[in-house]
C-alpha cells in the first residue's frame, strides 16, 4: 500500500507490475507507447493543413489569428473529431507547428481581443 501510495496508483497496479516484472524481468515493465492512437490520421492532418492555408477569415473568424481554441473548433467541424486545447497543442507540435503565447494578456474576449490560448505558427 505504501508503494502504491508513493507511485500514486493502485495496489493492483502495483501487483501486475510486481507480477509482469517476475515473470518477464525489466523488458515486461518497459513502456509499450500510449494506450490510444492520434484522433486525426497524418492523411486527414494534410487535408486540415490546406483548410489552414486558406486563413481564419475563410473559416468565418474576424481576423487573420490561428488559436488552438479556433483549431480545436475547425477539427470539430471539418472532421467531427473532439481534442482537449491541449491535444491540439501536442498534435501541432507532432506535425511541425508551434504555439507563440504572447508576451502579455489580451483585452477581453467581448472587446474584440485575444481568446487566450496564444496564435499557432507553422515552423519554418
Amino acid at each position: 500500500m505504501v508503494i502504491a501510495h508513493g507511485l500514486r496508483g493502485s495496489v493492483r497496479l502495483v501487483q501486475r507490475w510486481r507480477s509482469a516484472g517476475s515473470q518477464g524481468g525489466p523488458r515486461a515493465l518497459a513502456s509499450k507507447g500510449p494506450a490510444s492512437l492520434p484522433v486525426l490520421s497524418d492523411d486527414l492532418f494534410a487535408v486540415l493543413e490546406r483548410d489552414l492555408l486558406k486563413g481564419p477569415v475563410a473559416h468565418g473568424w474576424p481576423d487573420q489569428t490561428w488559436t488552438l481554441s479556433r483549431f480545436k473548433t475547425l477539427i470539430g467541424r471539418r472532421f467531427h473529431k473532439s481534442y482537449t486545447v491541449q491535444g491540439v497543442a501536442a498534435l501541432l507540435k507532432r506535425h511541425g507547428w508551434s504555439c507563440q503565447v504572447p508576451a502579455r494578456r489580451g483585452e477581453c474576449k467581448s472587446n474584440g481581443g485575444s481568446d487566450g490560448h496564444g496564435a499557432v505558427n507553422r515552423s519554418v
